[in-house]
């Protein structure tokens, strides 16, 4: 009775590890958030308004004087290409490790991954496909916390509006209205709106403090709230009816997110389905017909004809994904 080679079955393992991982970020489409084309159309706005306004960028200035604090090693790590980029997003995702211990964790579980892969296959490219993956790891993790920081963010936007509104209708100047938004609720809301608070109340303009929390949570709604913010104080208007009709929009704007999520239901469970029959049949291949796979895979035809399917297949999620990817 033949055997299936370990080799390929990691090489299995492998497929179905891309496979899931693509099809979970391109169809567990979240109810809250933006897509990263909408937030780099939010990145290149705001890089318009720092511009016009002769404002240096605050990610810029801070992380100059983040850098100054560390020792010539941690500085010369953190001074790598994409250092910058995974230091913002580790921020965004509500963390307070800093980047080269999140490069340096990626390493040191990539190293342990190799060596494990290859004290047990003794194949060094193996080794390579299976650290270049664990690497990663990591860095998803953190991608994730960030997707739902956003979401939780937005989730409770709403509120936080109509506490503003109702404290602006008392008399509380908007740097206060902040500071009873931070009191009064919690998770992402209170602490994003607390640090505004903070930016205005240590001597920074509101323009400026508004500009910082669009970079920190780059989404459409806030995009929105900072925009009515800056026309009300530049050319006036009444803020509190701003802001009511902000809330109205932005919960408008998620139930009509619920209703698209409930009717592409069906075809993101058609989705995982598809994806998932190939490995399913596979498997019971294996444990039915143990000497099929083996034939096939020892073949150089079937090595092709199952990498052609793989490559057919990832072409396949991304298909699916543009069909049913929500664009609000």
């Amino acid at each position: 009775m033949g055997q299936i080679p370990s080799e390929f079955f990691l090489v299995f393992l492998g497929m179905v590890f891309v496979a899931v991982f693509l099809l979970s970020q391109g169809l567990v489409i979240p109810v809250f958030g933006e897509a990263s084309k909408v937030r780099k159309r939010i990145r290149a706005r705001l890089g318009l308004l720092e511009h016009a306004s002769n404002l240096p960028n605050m990610q810029t200035v801070l992380r100059q004087k983040y850098l100054k604090r560390l020792s010539p090693l941690e500085a010369s790590l953190e001074q790598l290409p994409f250092m910058e980029w995974l230091a913002q997003m580790i921020e965004q995702a509500g963390h307070a490790y800093r980047a080269y211990r999140v490069l340096c964790l990626g390493l040191v579980l990539a190293v342990a991954a190799a060596a494990g892969a290859w004290f047990l296959l003794k194949l060094w490219w193996v080794a390579l496909i299976v650290a270049a993956m664990v690497f990663w790891i990591p860095v998803i993790k953190i991608a994730s916390d960030r997707n739902a920081r956003f979401a939780a963010f937005e989730e409770g936007l709403p509120d936080a509006l109509d506490a503003m509104c109702r404290a602006l209708r008392a008399g509380h100047p908007f740097n206060e209205t902040l500071r009873l938004v931070a009191e009064e609720h919690k998770g992402p809301v209170a602490h994003e709106f607390g640090l505004t608070f903070a930016d205005i109340n240590y001597g920074n303009d509101v323009r400026r403090a508004m500009l910082g929390l669009l970079e920190r949570m780059p989404s459409m709604t806030v995009m929105m709230l900072v925009t009515s913010v800056l026309i009300q104080r530049e050319s006036g208007g009444n803020l509190t009816e701003v802001l009511e009709r902000l809330s109205s929009l932005i919960r408008g704007r998620f139930r009509f997110q619920r209703k698209v999520k409930t009717l592409s239901a069906e075809g993101r469970m058609s989705a995982w389905v598809l994806v998932a029959i190939p490995f399913v049949l596979c498997a019971v291949m294996m444990i039915s017909s143990p000497t099929y796979m083996p034939m096939l895979l020892k073949e150089p035809i079937g090595q092709k004809l199952g990498m052609a399917a793989f490559v057919a297949m990832i072409v396949g999620i991304f298909w699916i994904r543009r069909i049913i990817r929500i664009q609000v």
